[in-house]
């Protein structure tokens, strides 16, 4: 099951006025990367002042309230995905994550087959085939094009399938995964389904619960406009079954009280690993309690908006758009097919106008961006085109 869609909307002149005084980076340039990195609001400024107070002195009995950071995150993320408390960790980075993820499987014939799409961003490959030498066998399905042809993943997936792992939506185009489709047909044919939500969380409306999604990883640094922090969600009736051979200290069920655990973790801690590092979690807080004050359904409603005058006015002028038109296919990213595109971003860099190039160029508007900001960047867009 899956939300009905939001239709497009911007938020009121006064909220979005008060939202982008938060975000300093705004009043430097047209800001539209956040598919890449999102900007930070000024609050993590004074995060990092406490954080250098507490480094200069001694710091044995701050541990406890750092643990507590932790957890408040992963749970503030944990609640953006409809998931229940509990269920969410955070560590260094998604590749972190599906690498544990996937250390928990001995990948023994017949069902040894992870099927994954030519659209995943190169970290699943790439992990993957490293569990080739322990007998994973790498299935890609795709076109070589833009969209995904999901038809064609479902029907590869059978009794030999253990897991299927795609992208929400392709960080190439913004194209989205029918994730509810998806679940039941790999469910059908008892396989887990993976979902790198890292270019959807924070934009589109994503509810696991509902969904009954296996595994969710993502990271703050670009729609939640954090810094450096993976996430893992499990499902909670999975986790008991899931012993990751990839782990650390921390995963064990006597980890904090400094003895030898003998045993795993309650719960998704035992996809813990070493010794956490607290501040980018403390940092990405502040954008994350910034978006959830907002509420995950308005800040779709205001990126669809936003990418509906992208798509206009670069239909009006000629300019092909690869991402999806429709609002339940589009992420929150338009990609354009433009000539010697990452030559193009650079010179619209020197203008103060920030996108990014991955074949396409790639625009990203977010819930701090405007309707003037869109026609300020295809106004600069057009004079680089026709220099």
């Amino acid at each position: 099951m899956s939300r009905p869609e939001q239709e497009p909307r911007c938020l009121d002149s006064g909220t979005q006025a008060a939202l982008r005084a938060e975000f300093p980076l705004l009043r430097t340039c047209v800001y539209l990367n956040s598919n890449s990195t999102g900007a930070v609001p000024r609050g993590a400024e004074q995060v990092l002042h406490d954080y250098w107070r507490t480094l200069r002195t001694w710091r044995d009995d701050v541990w406890q309230d750092w643990h507590t950071g932790l957890d408040r995150y992963a749970d503030s993320v944990a609640a953006l995905l409809g998931a229940p408390p509990g269920s969410v960790l955070t560590d260094a980075n998604l590749s972190t994550f599906l690498a544990r993820v996937a250390s928990c499987f001995d990948y023994r014939r017949p069902r040894n087959r992870v099927v994954i799409t030519d659209l995943d961003y190169p970290t699943v490959p790439f992990i993957f085939r490293a569990y080739g030498r322990y007998g994973a066998e790498v299935d890609v399905v795709g076109t070589g094009g833009p969209h995904l042809d999901q038809d064609a993943l479902e029907a590869r997936l059978d009794e030999r399938t253990l897991l299927v792992c795609v992208p929400h939506a392709s960080f190439t185009s913004g194209a989205t995964v029918d994730l509810s489709r998806l679940v039941a047909r790999a469910h059908q044919v008892g396989a887990l389904v993976v979902v790198d939500a890292f270019q959807t969380v924070g934009v589109v409306p994503l509810d696991v619960t509902a969904l009954g999604v296996d595994v969710v990883i993502g990271g703050s640094h670009k729609w939640l406009c954090g810094v450096g922090t993976g996430f893992l969600y499990v499902r909670p009736d999975l986790v008991p079954l899931l012993t990751p051979a990839a782990t650390g200290w921390q995963a064990g069920d006597r980890a904090l009280t400094f003895r030898p655990s003998s045993g795993w973790a309650a719960g998704i801690r035992r996809f813990a690993g070493g010794t956490p590092y607290p501040l980018t979690s403390l940092v990405s807080q502040v954008g994350l309690d910034l978006l959830r004050g907002i509420g995950v359904d308005a800040i779709r409603r205001h990126s669809l908006a936003l990418t509906q005058r992208l798509l206009d006015r670069a239909e009006a002028v000629g300019i092909v758009a690869v991402s999806p038109t429709s609002i339940a296919q589009r992420g929150g990213v338009v990609c354009l097919d433009v000539p010697d595109g990452e030559a193009v971003k650079r010179r619209l860099a020197a203008r103060d106008v920030i996108c990014s190039w991955r074949g396409y160029l790639r625009v990203g508007p977010h819930v701090y961006n405007t309707l003037d900001e869109i026609d300020l960047f295809m106004d600069a867009l057009e004079k680089e085109l026709h220099r």
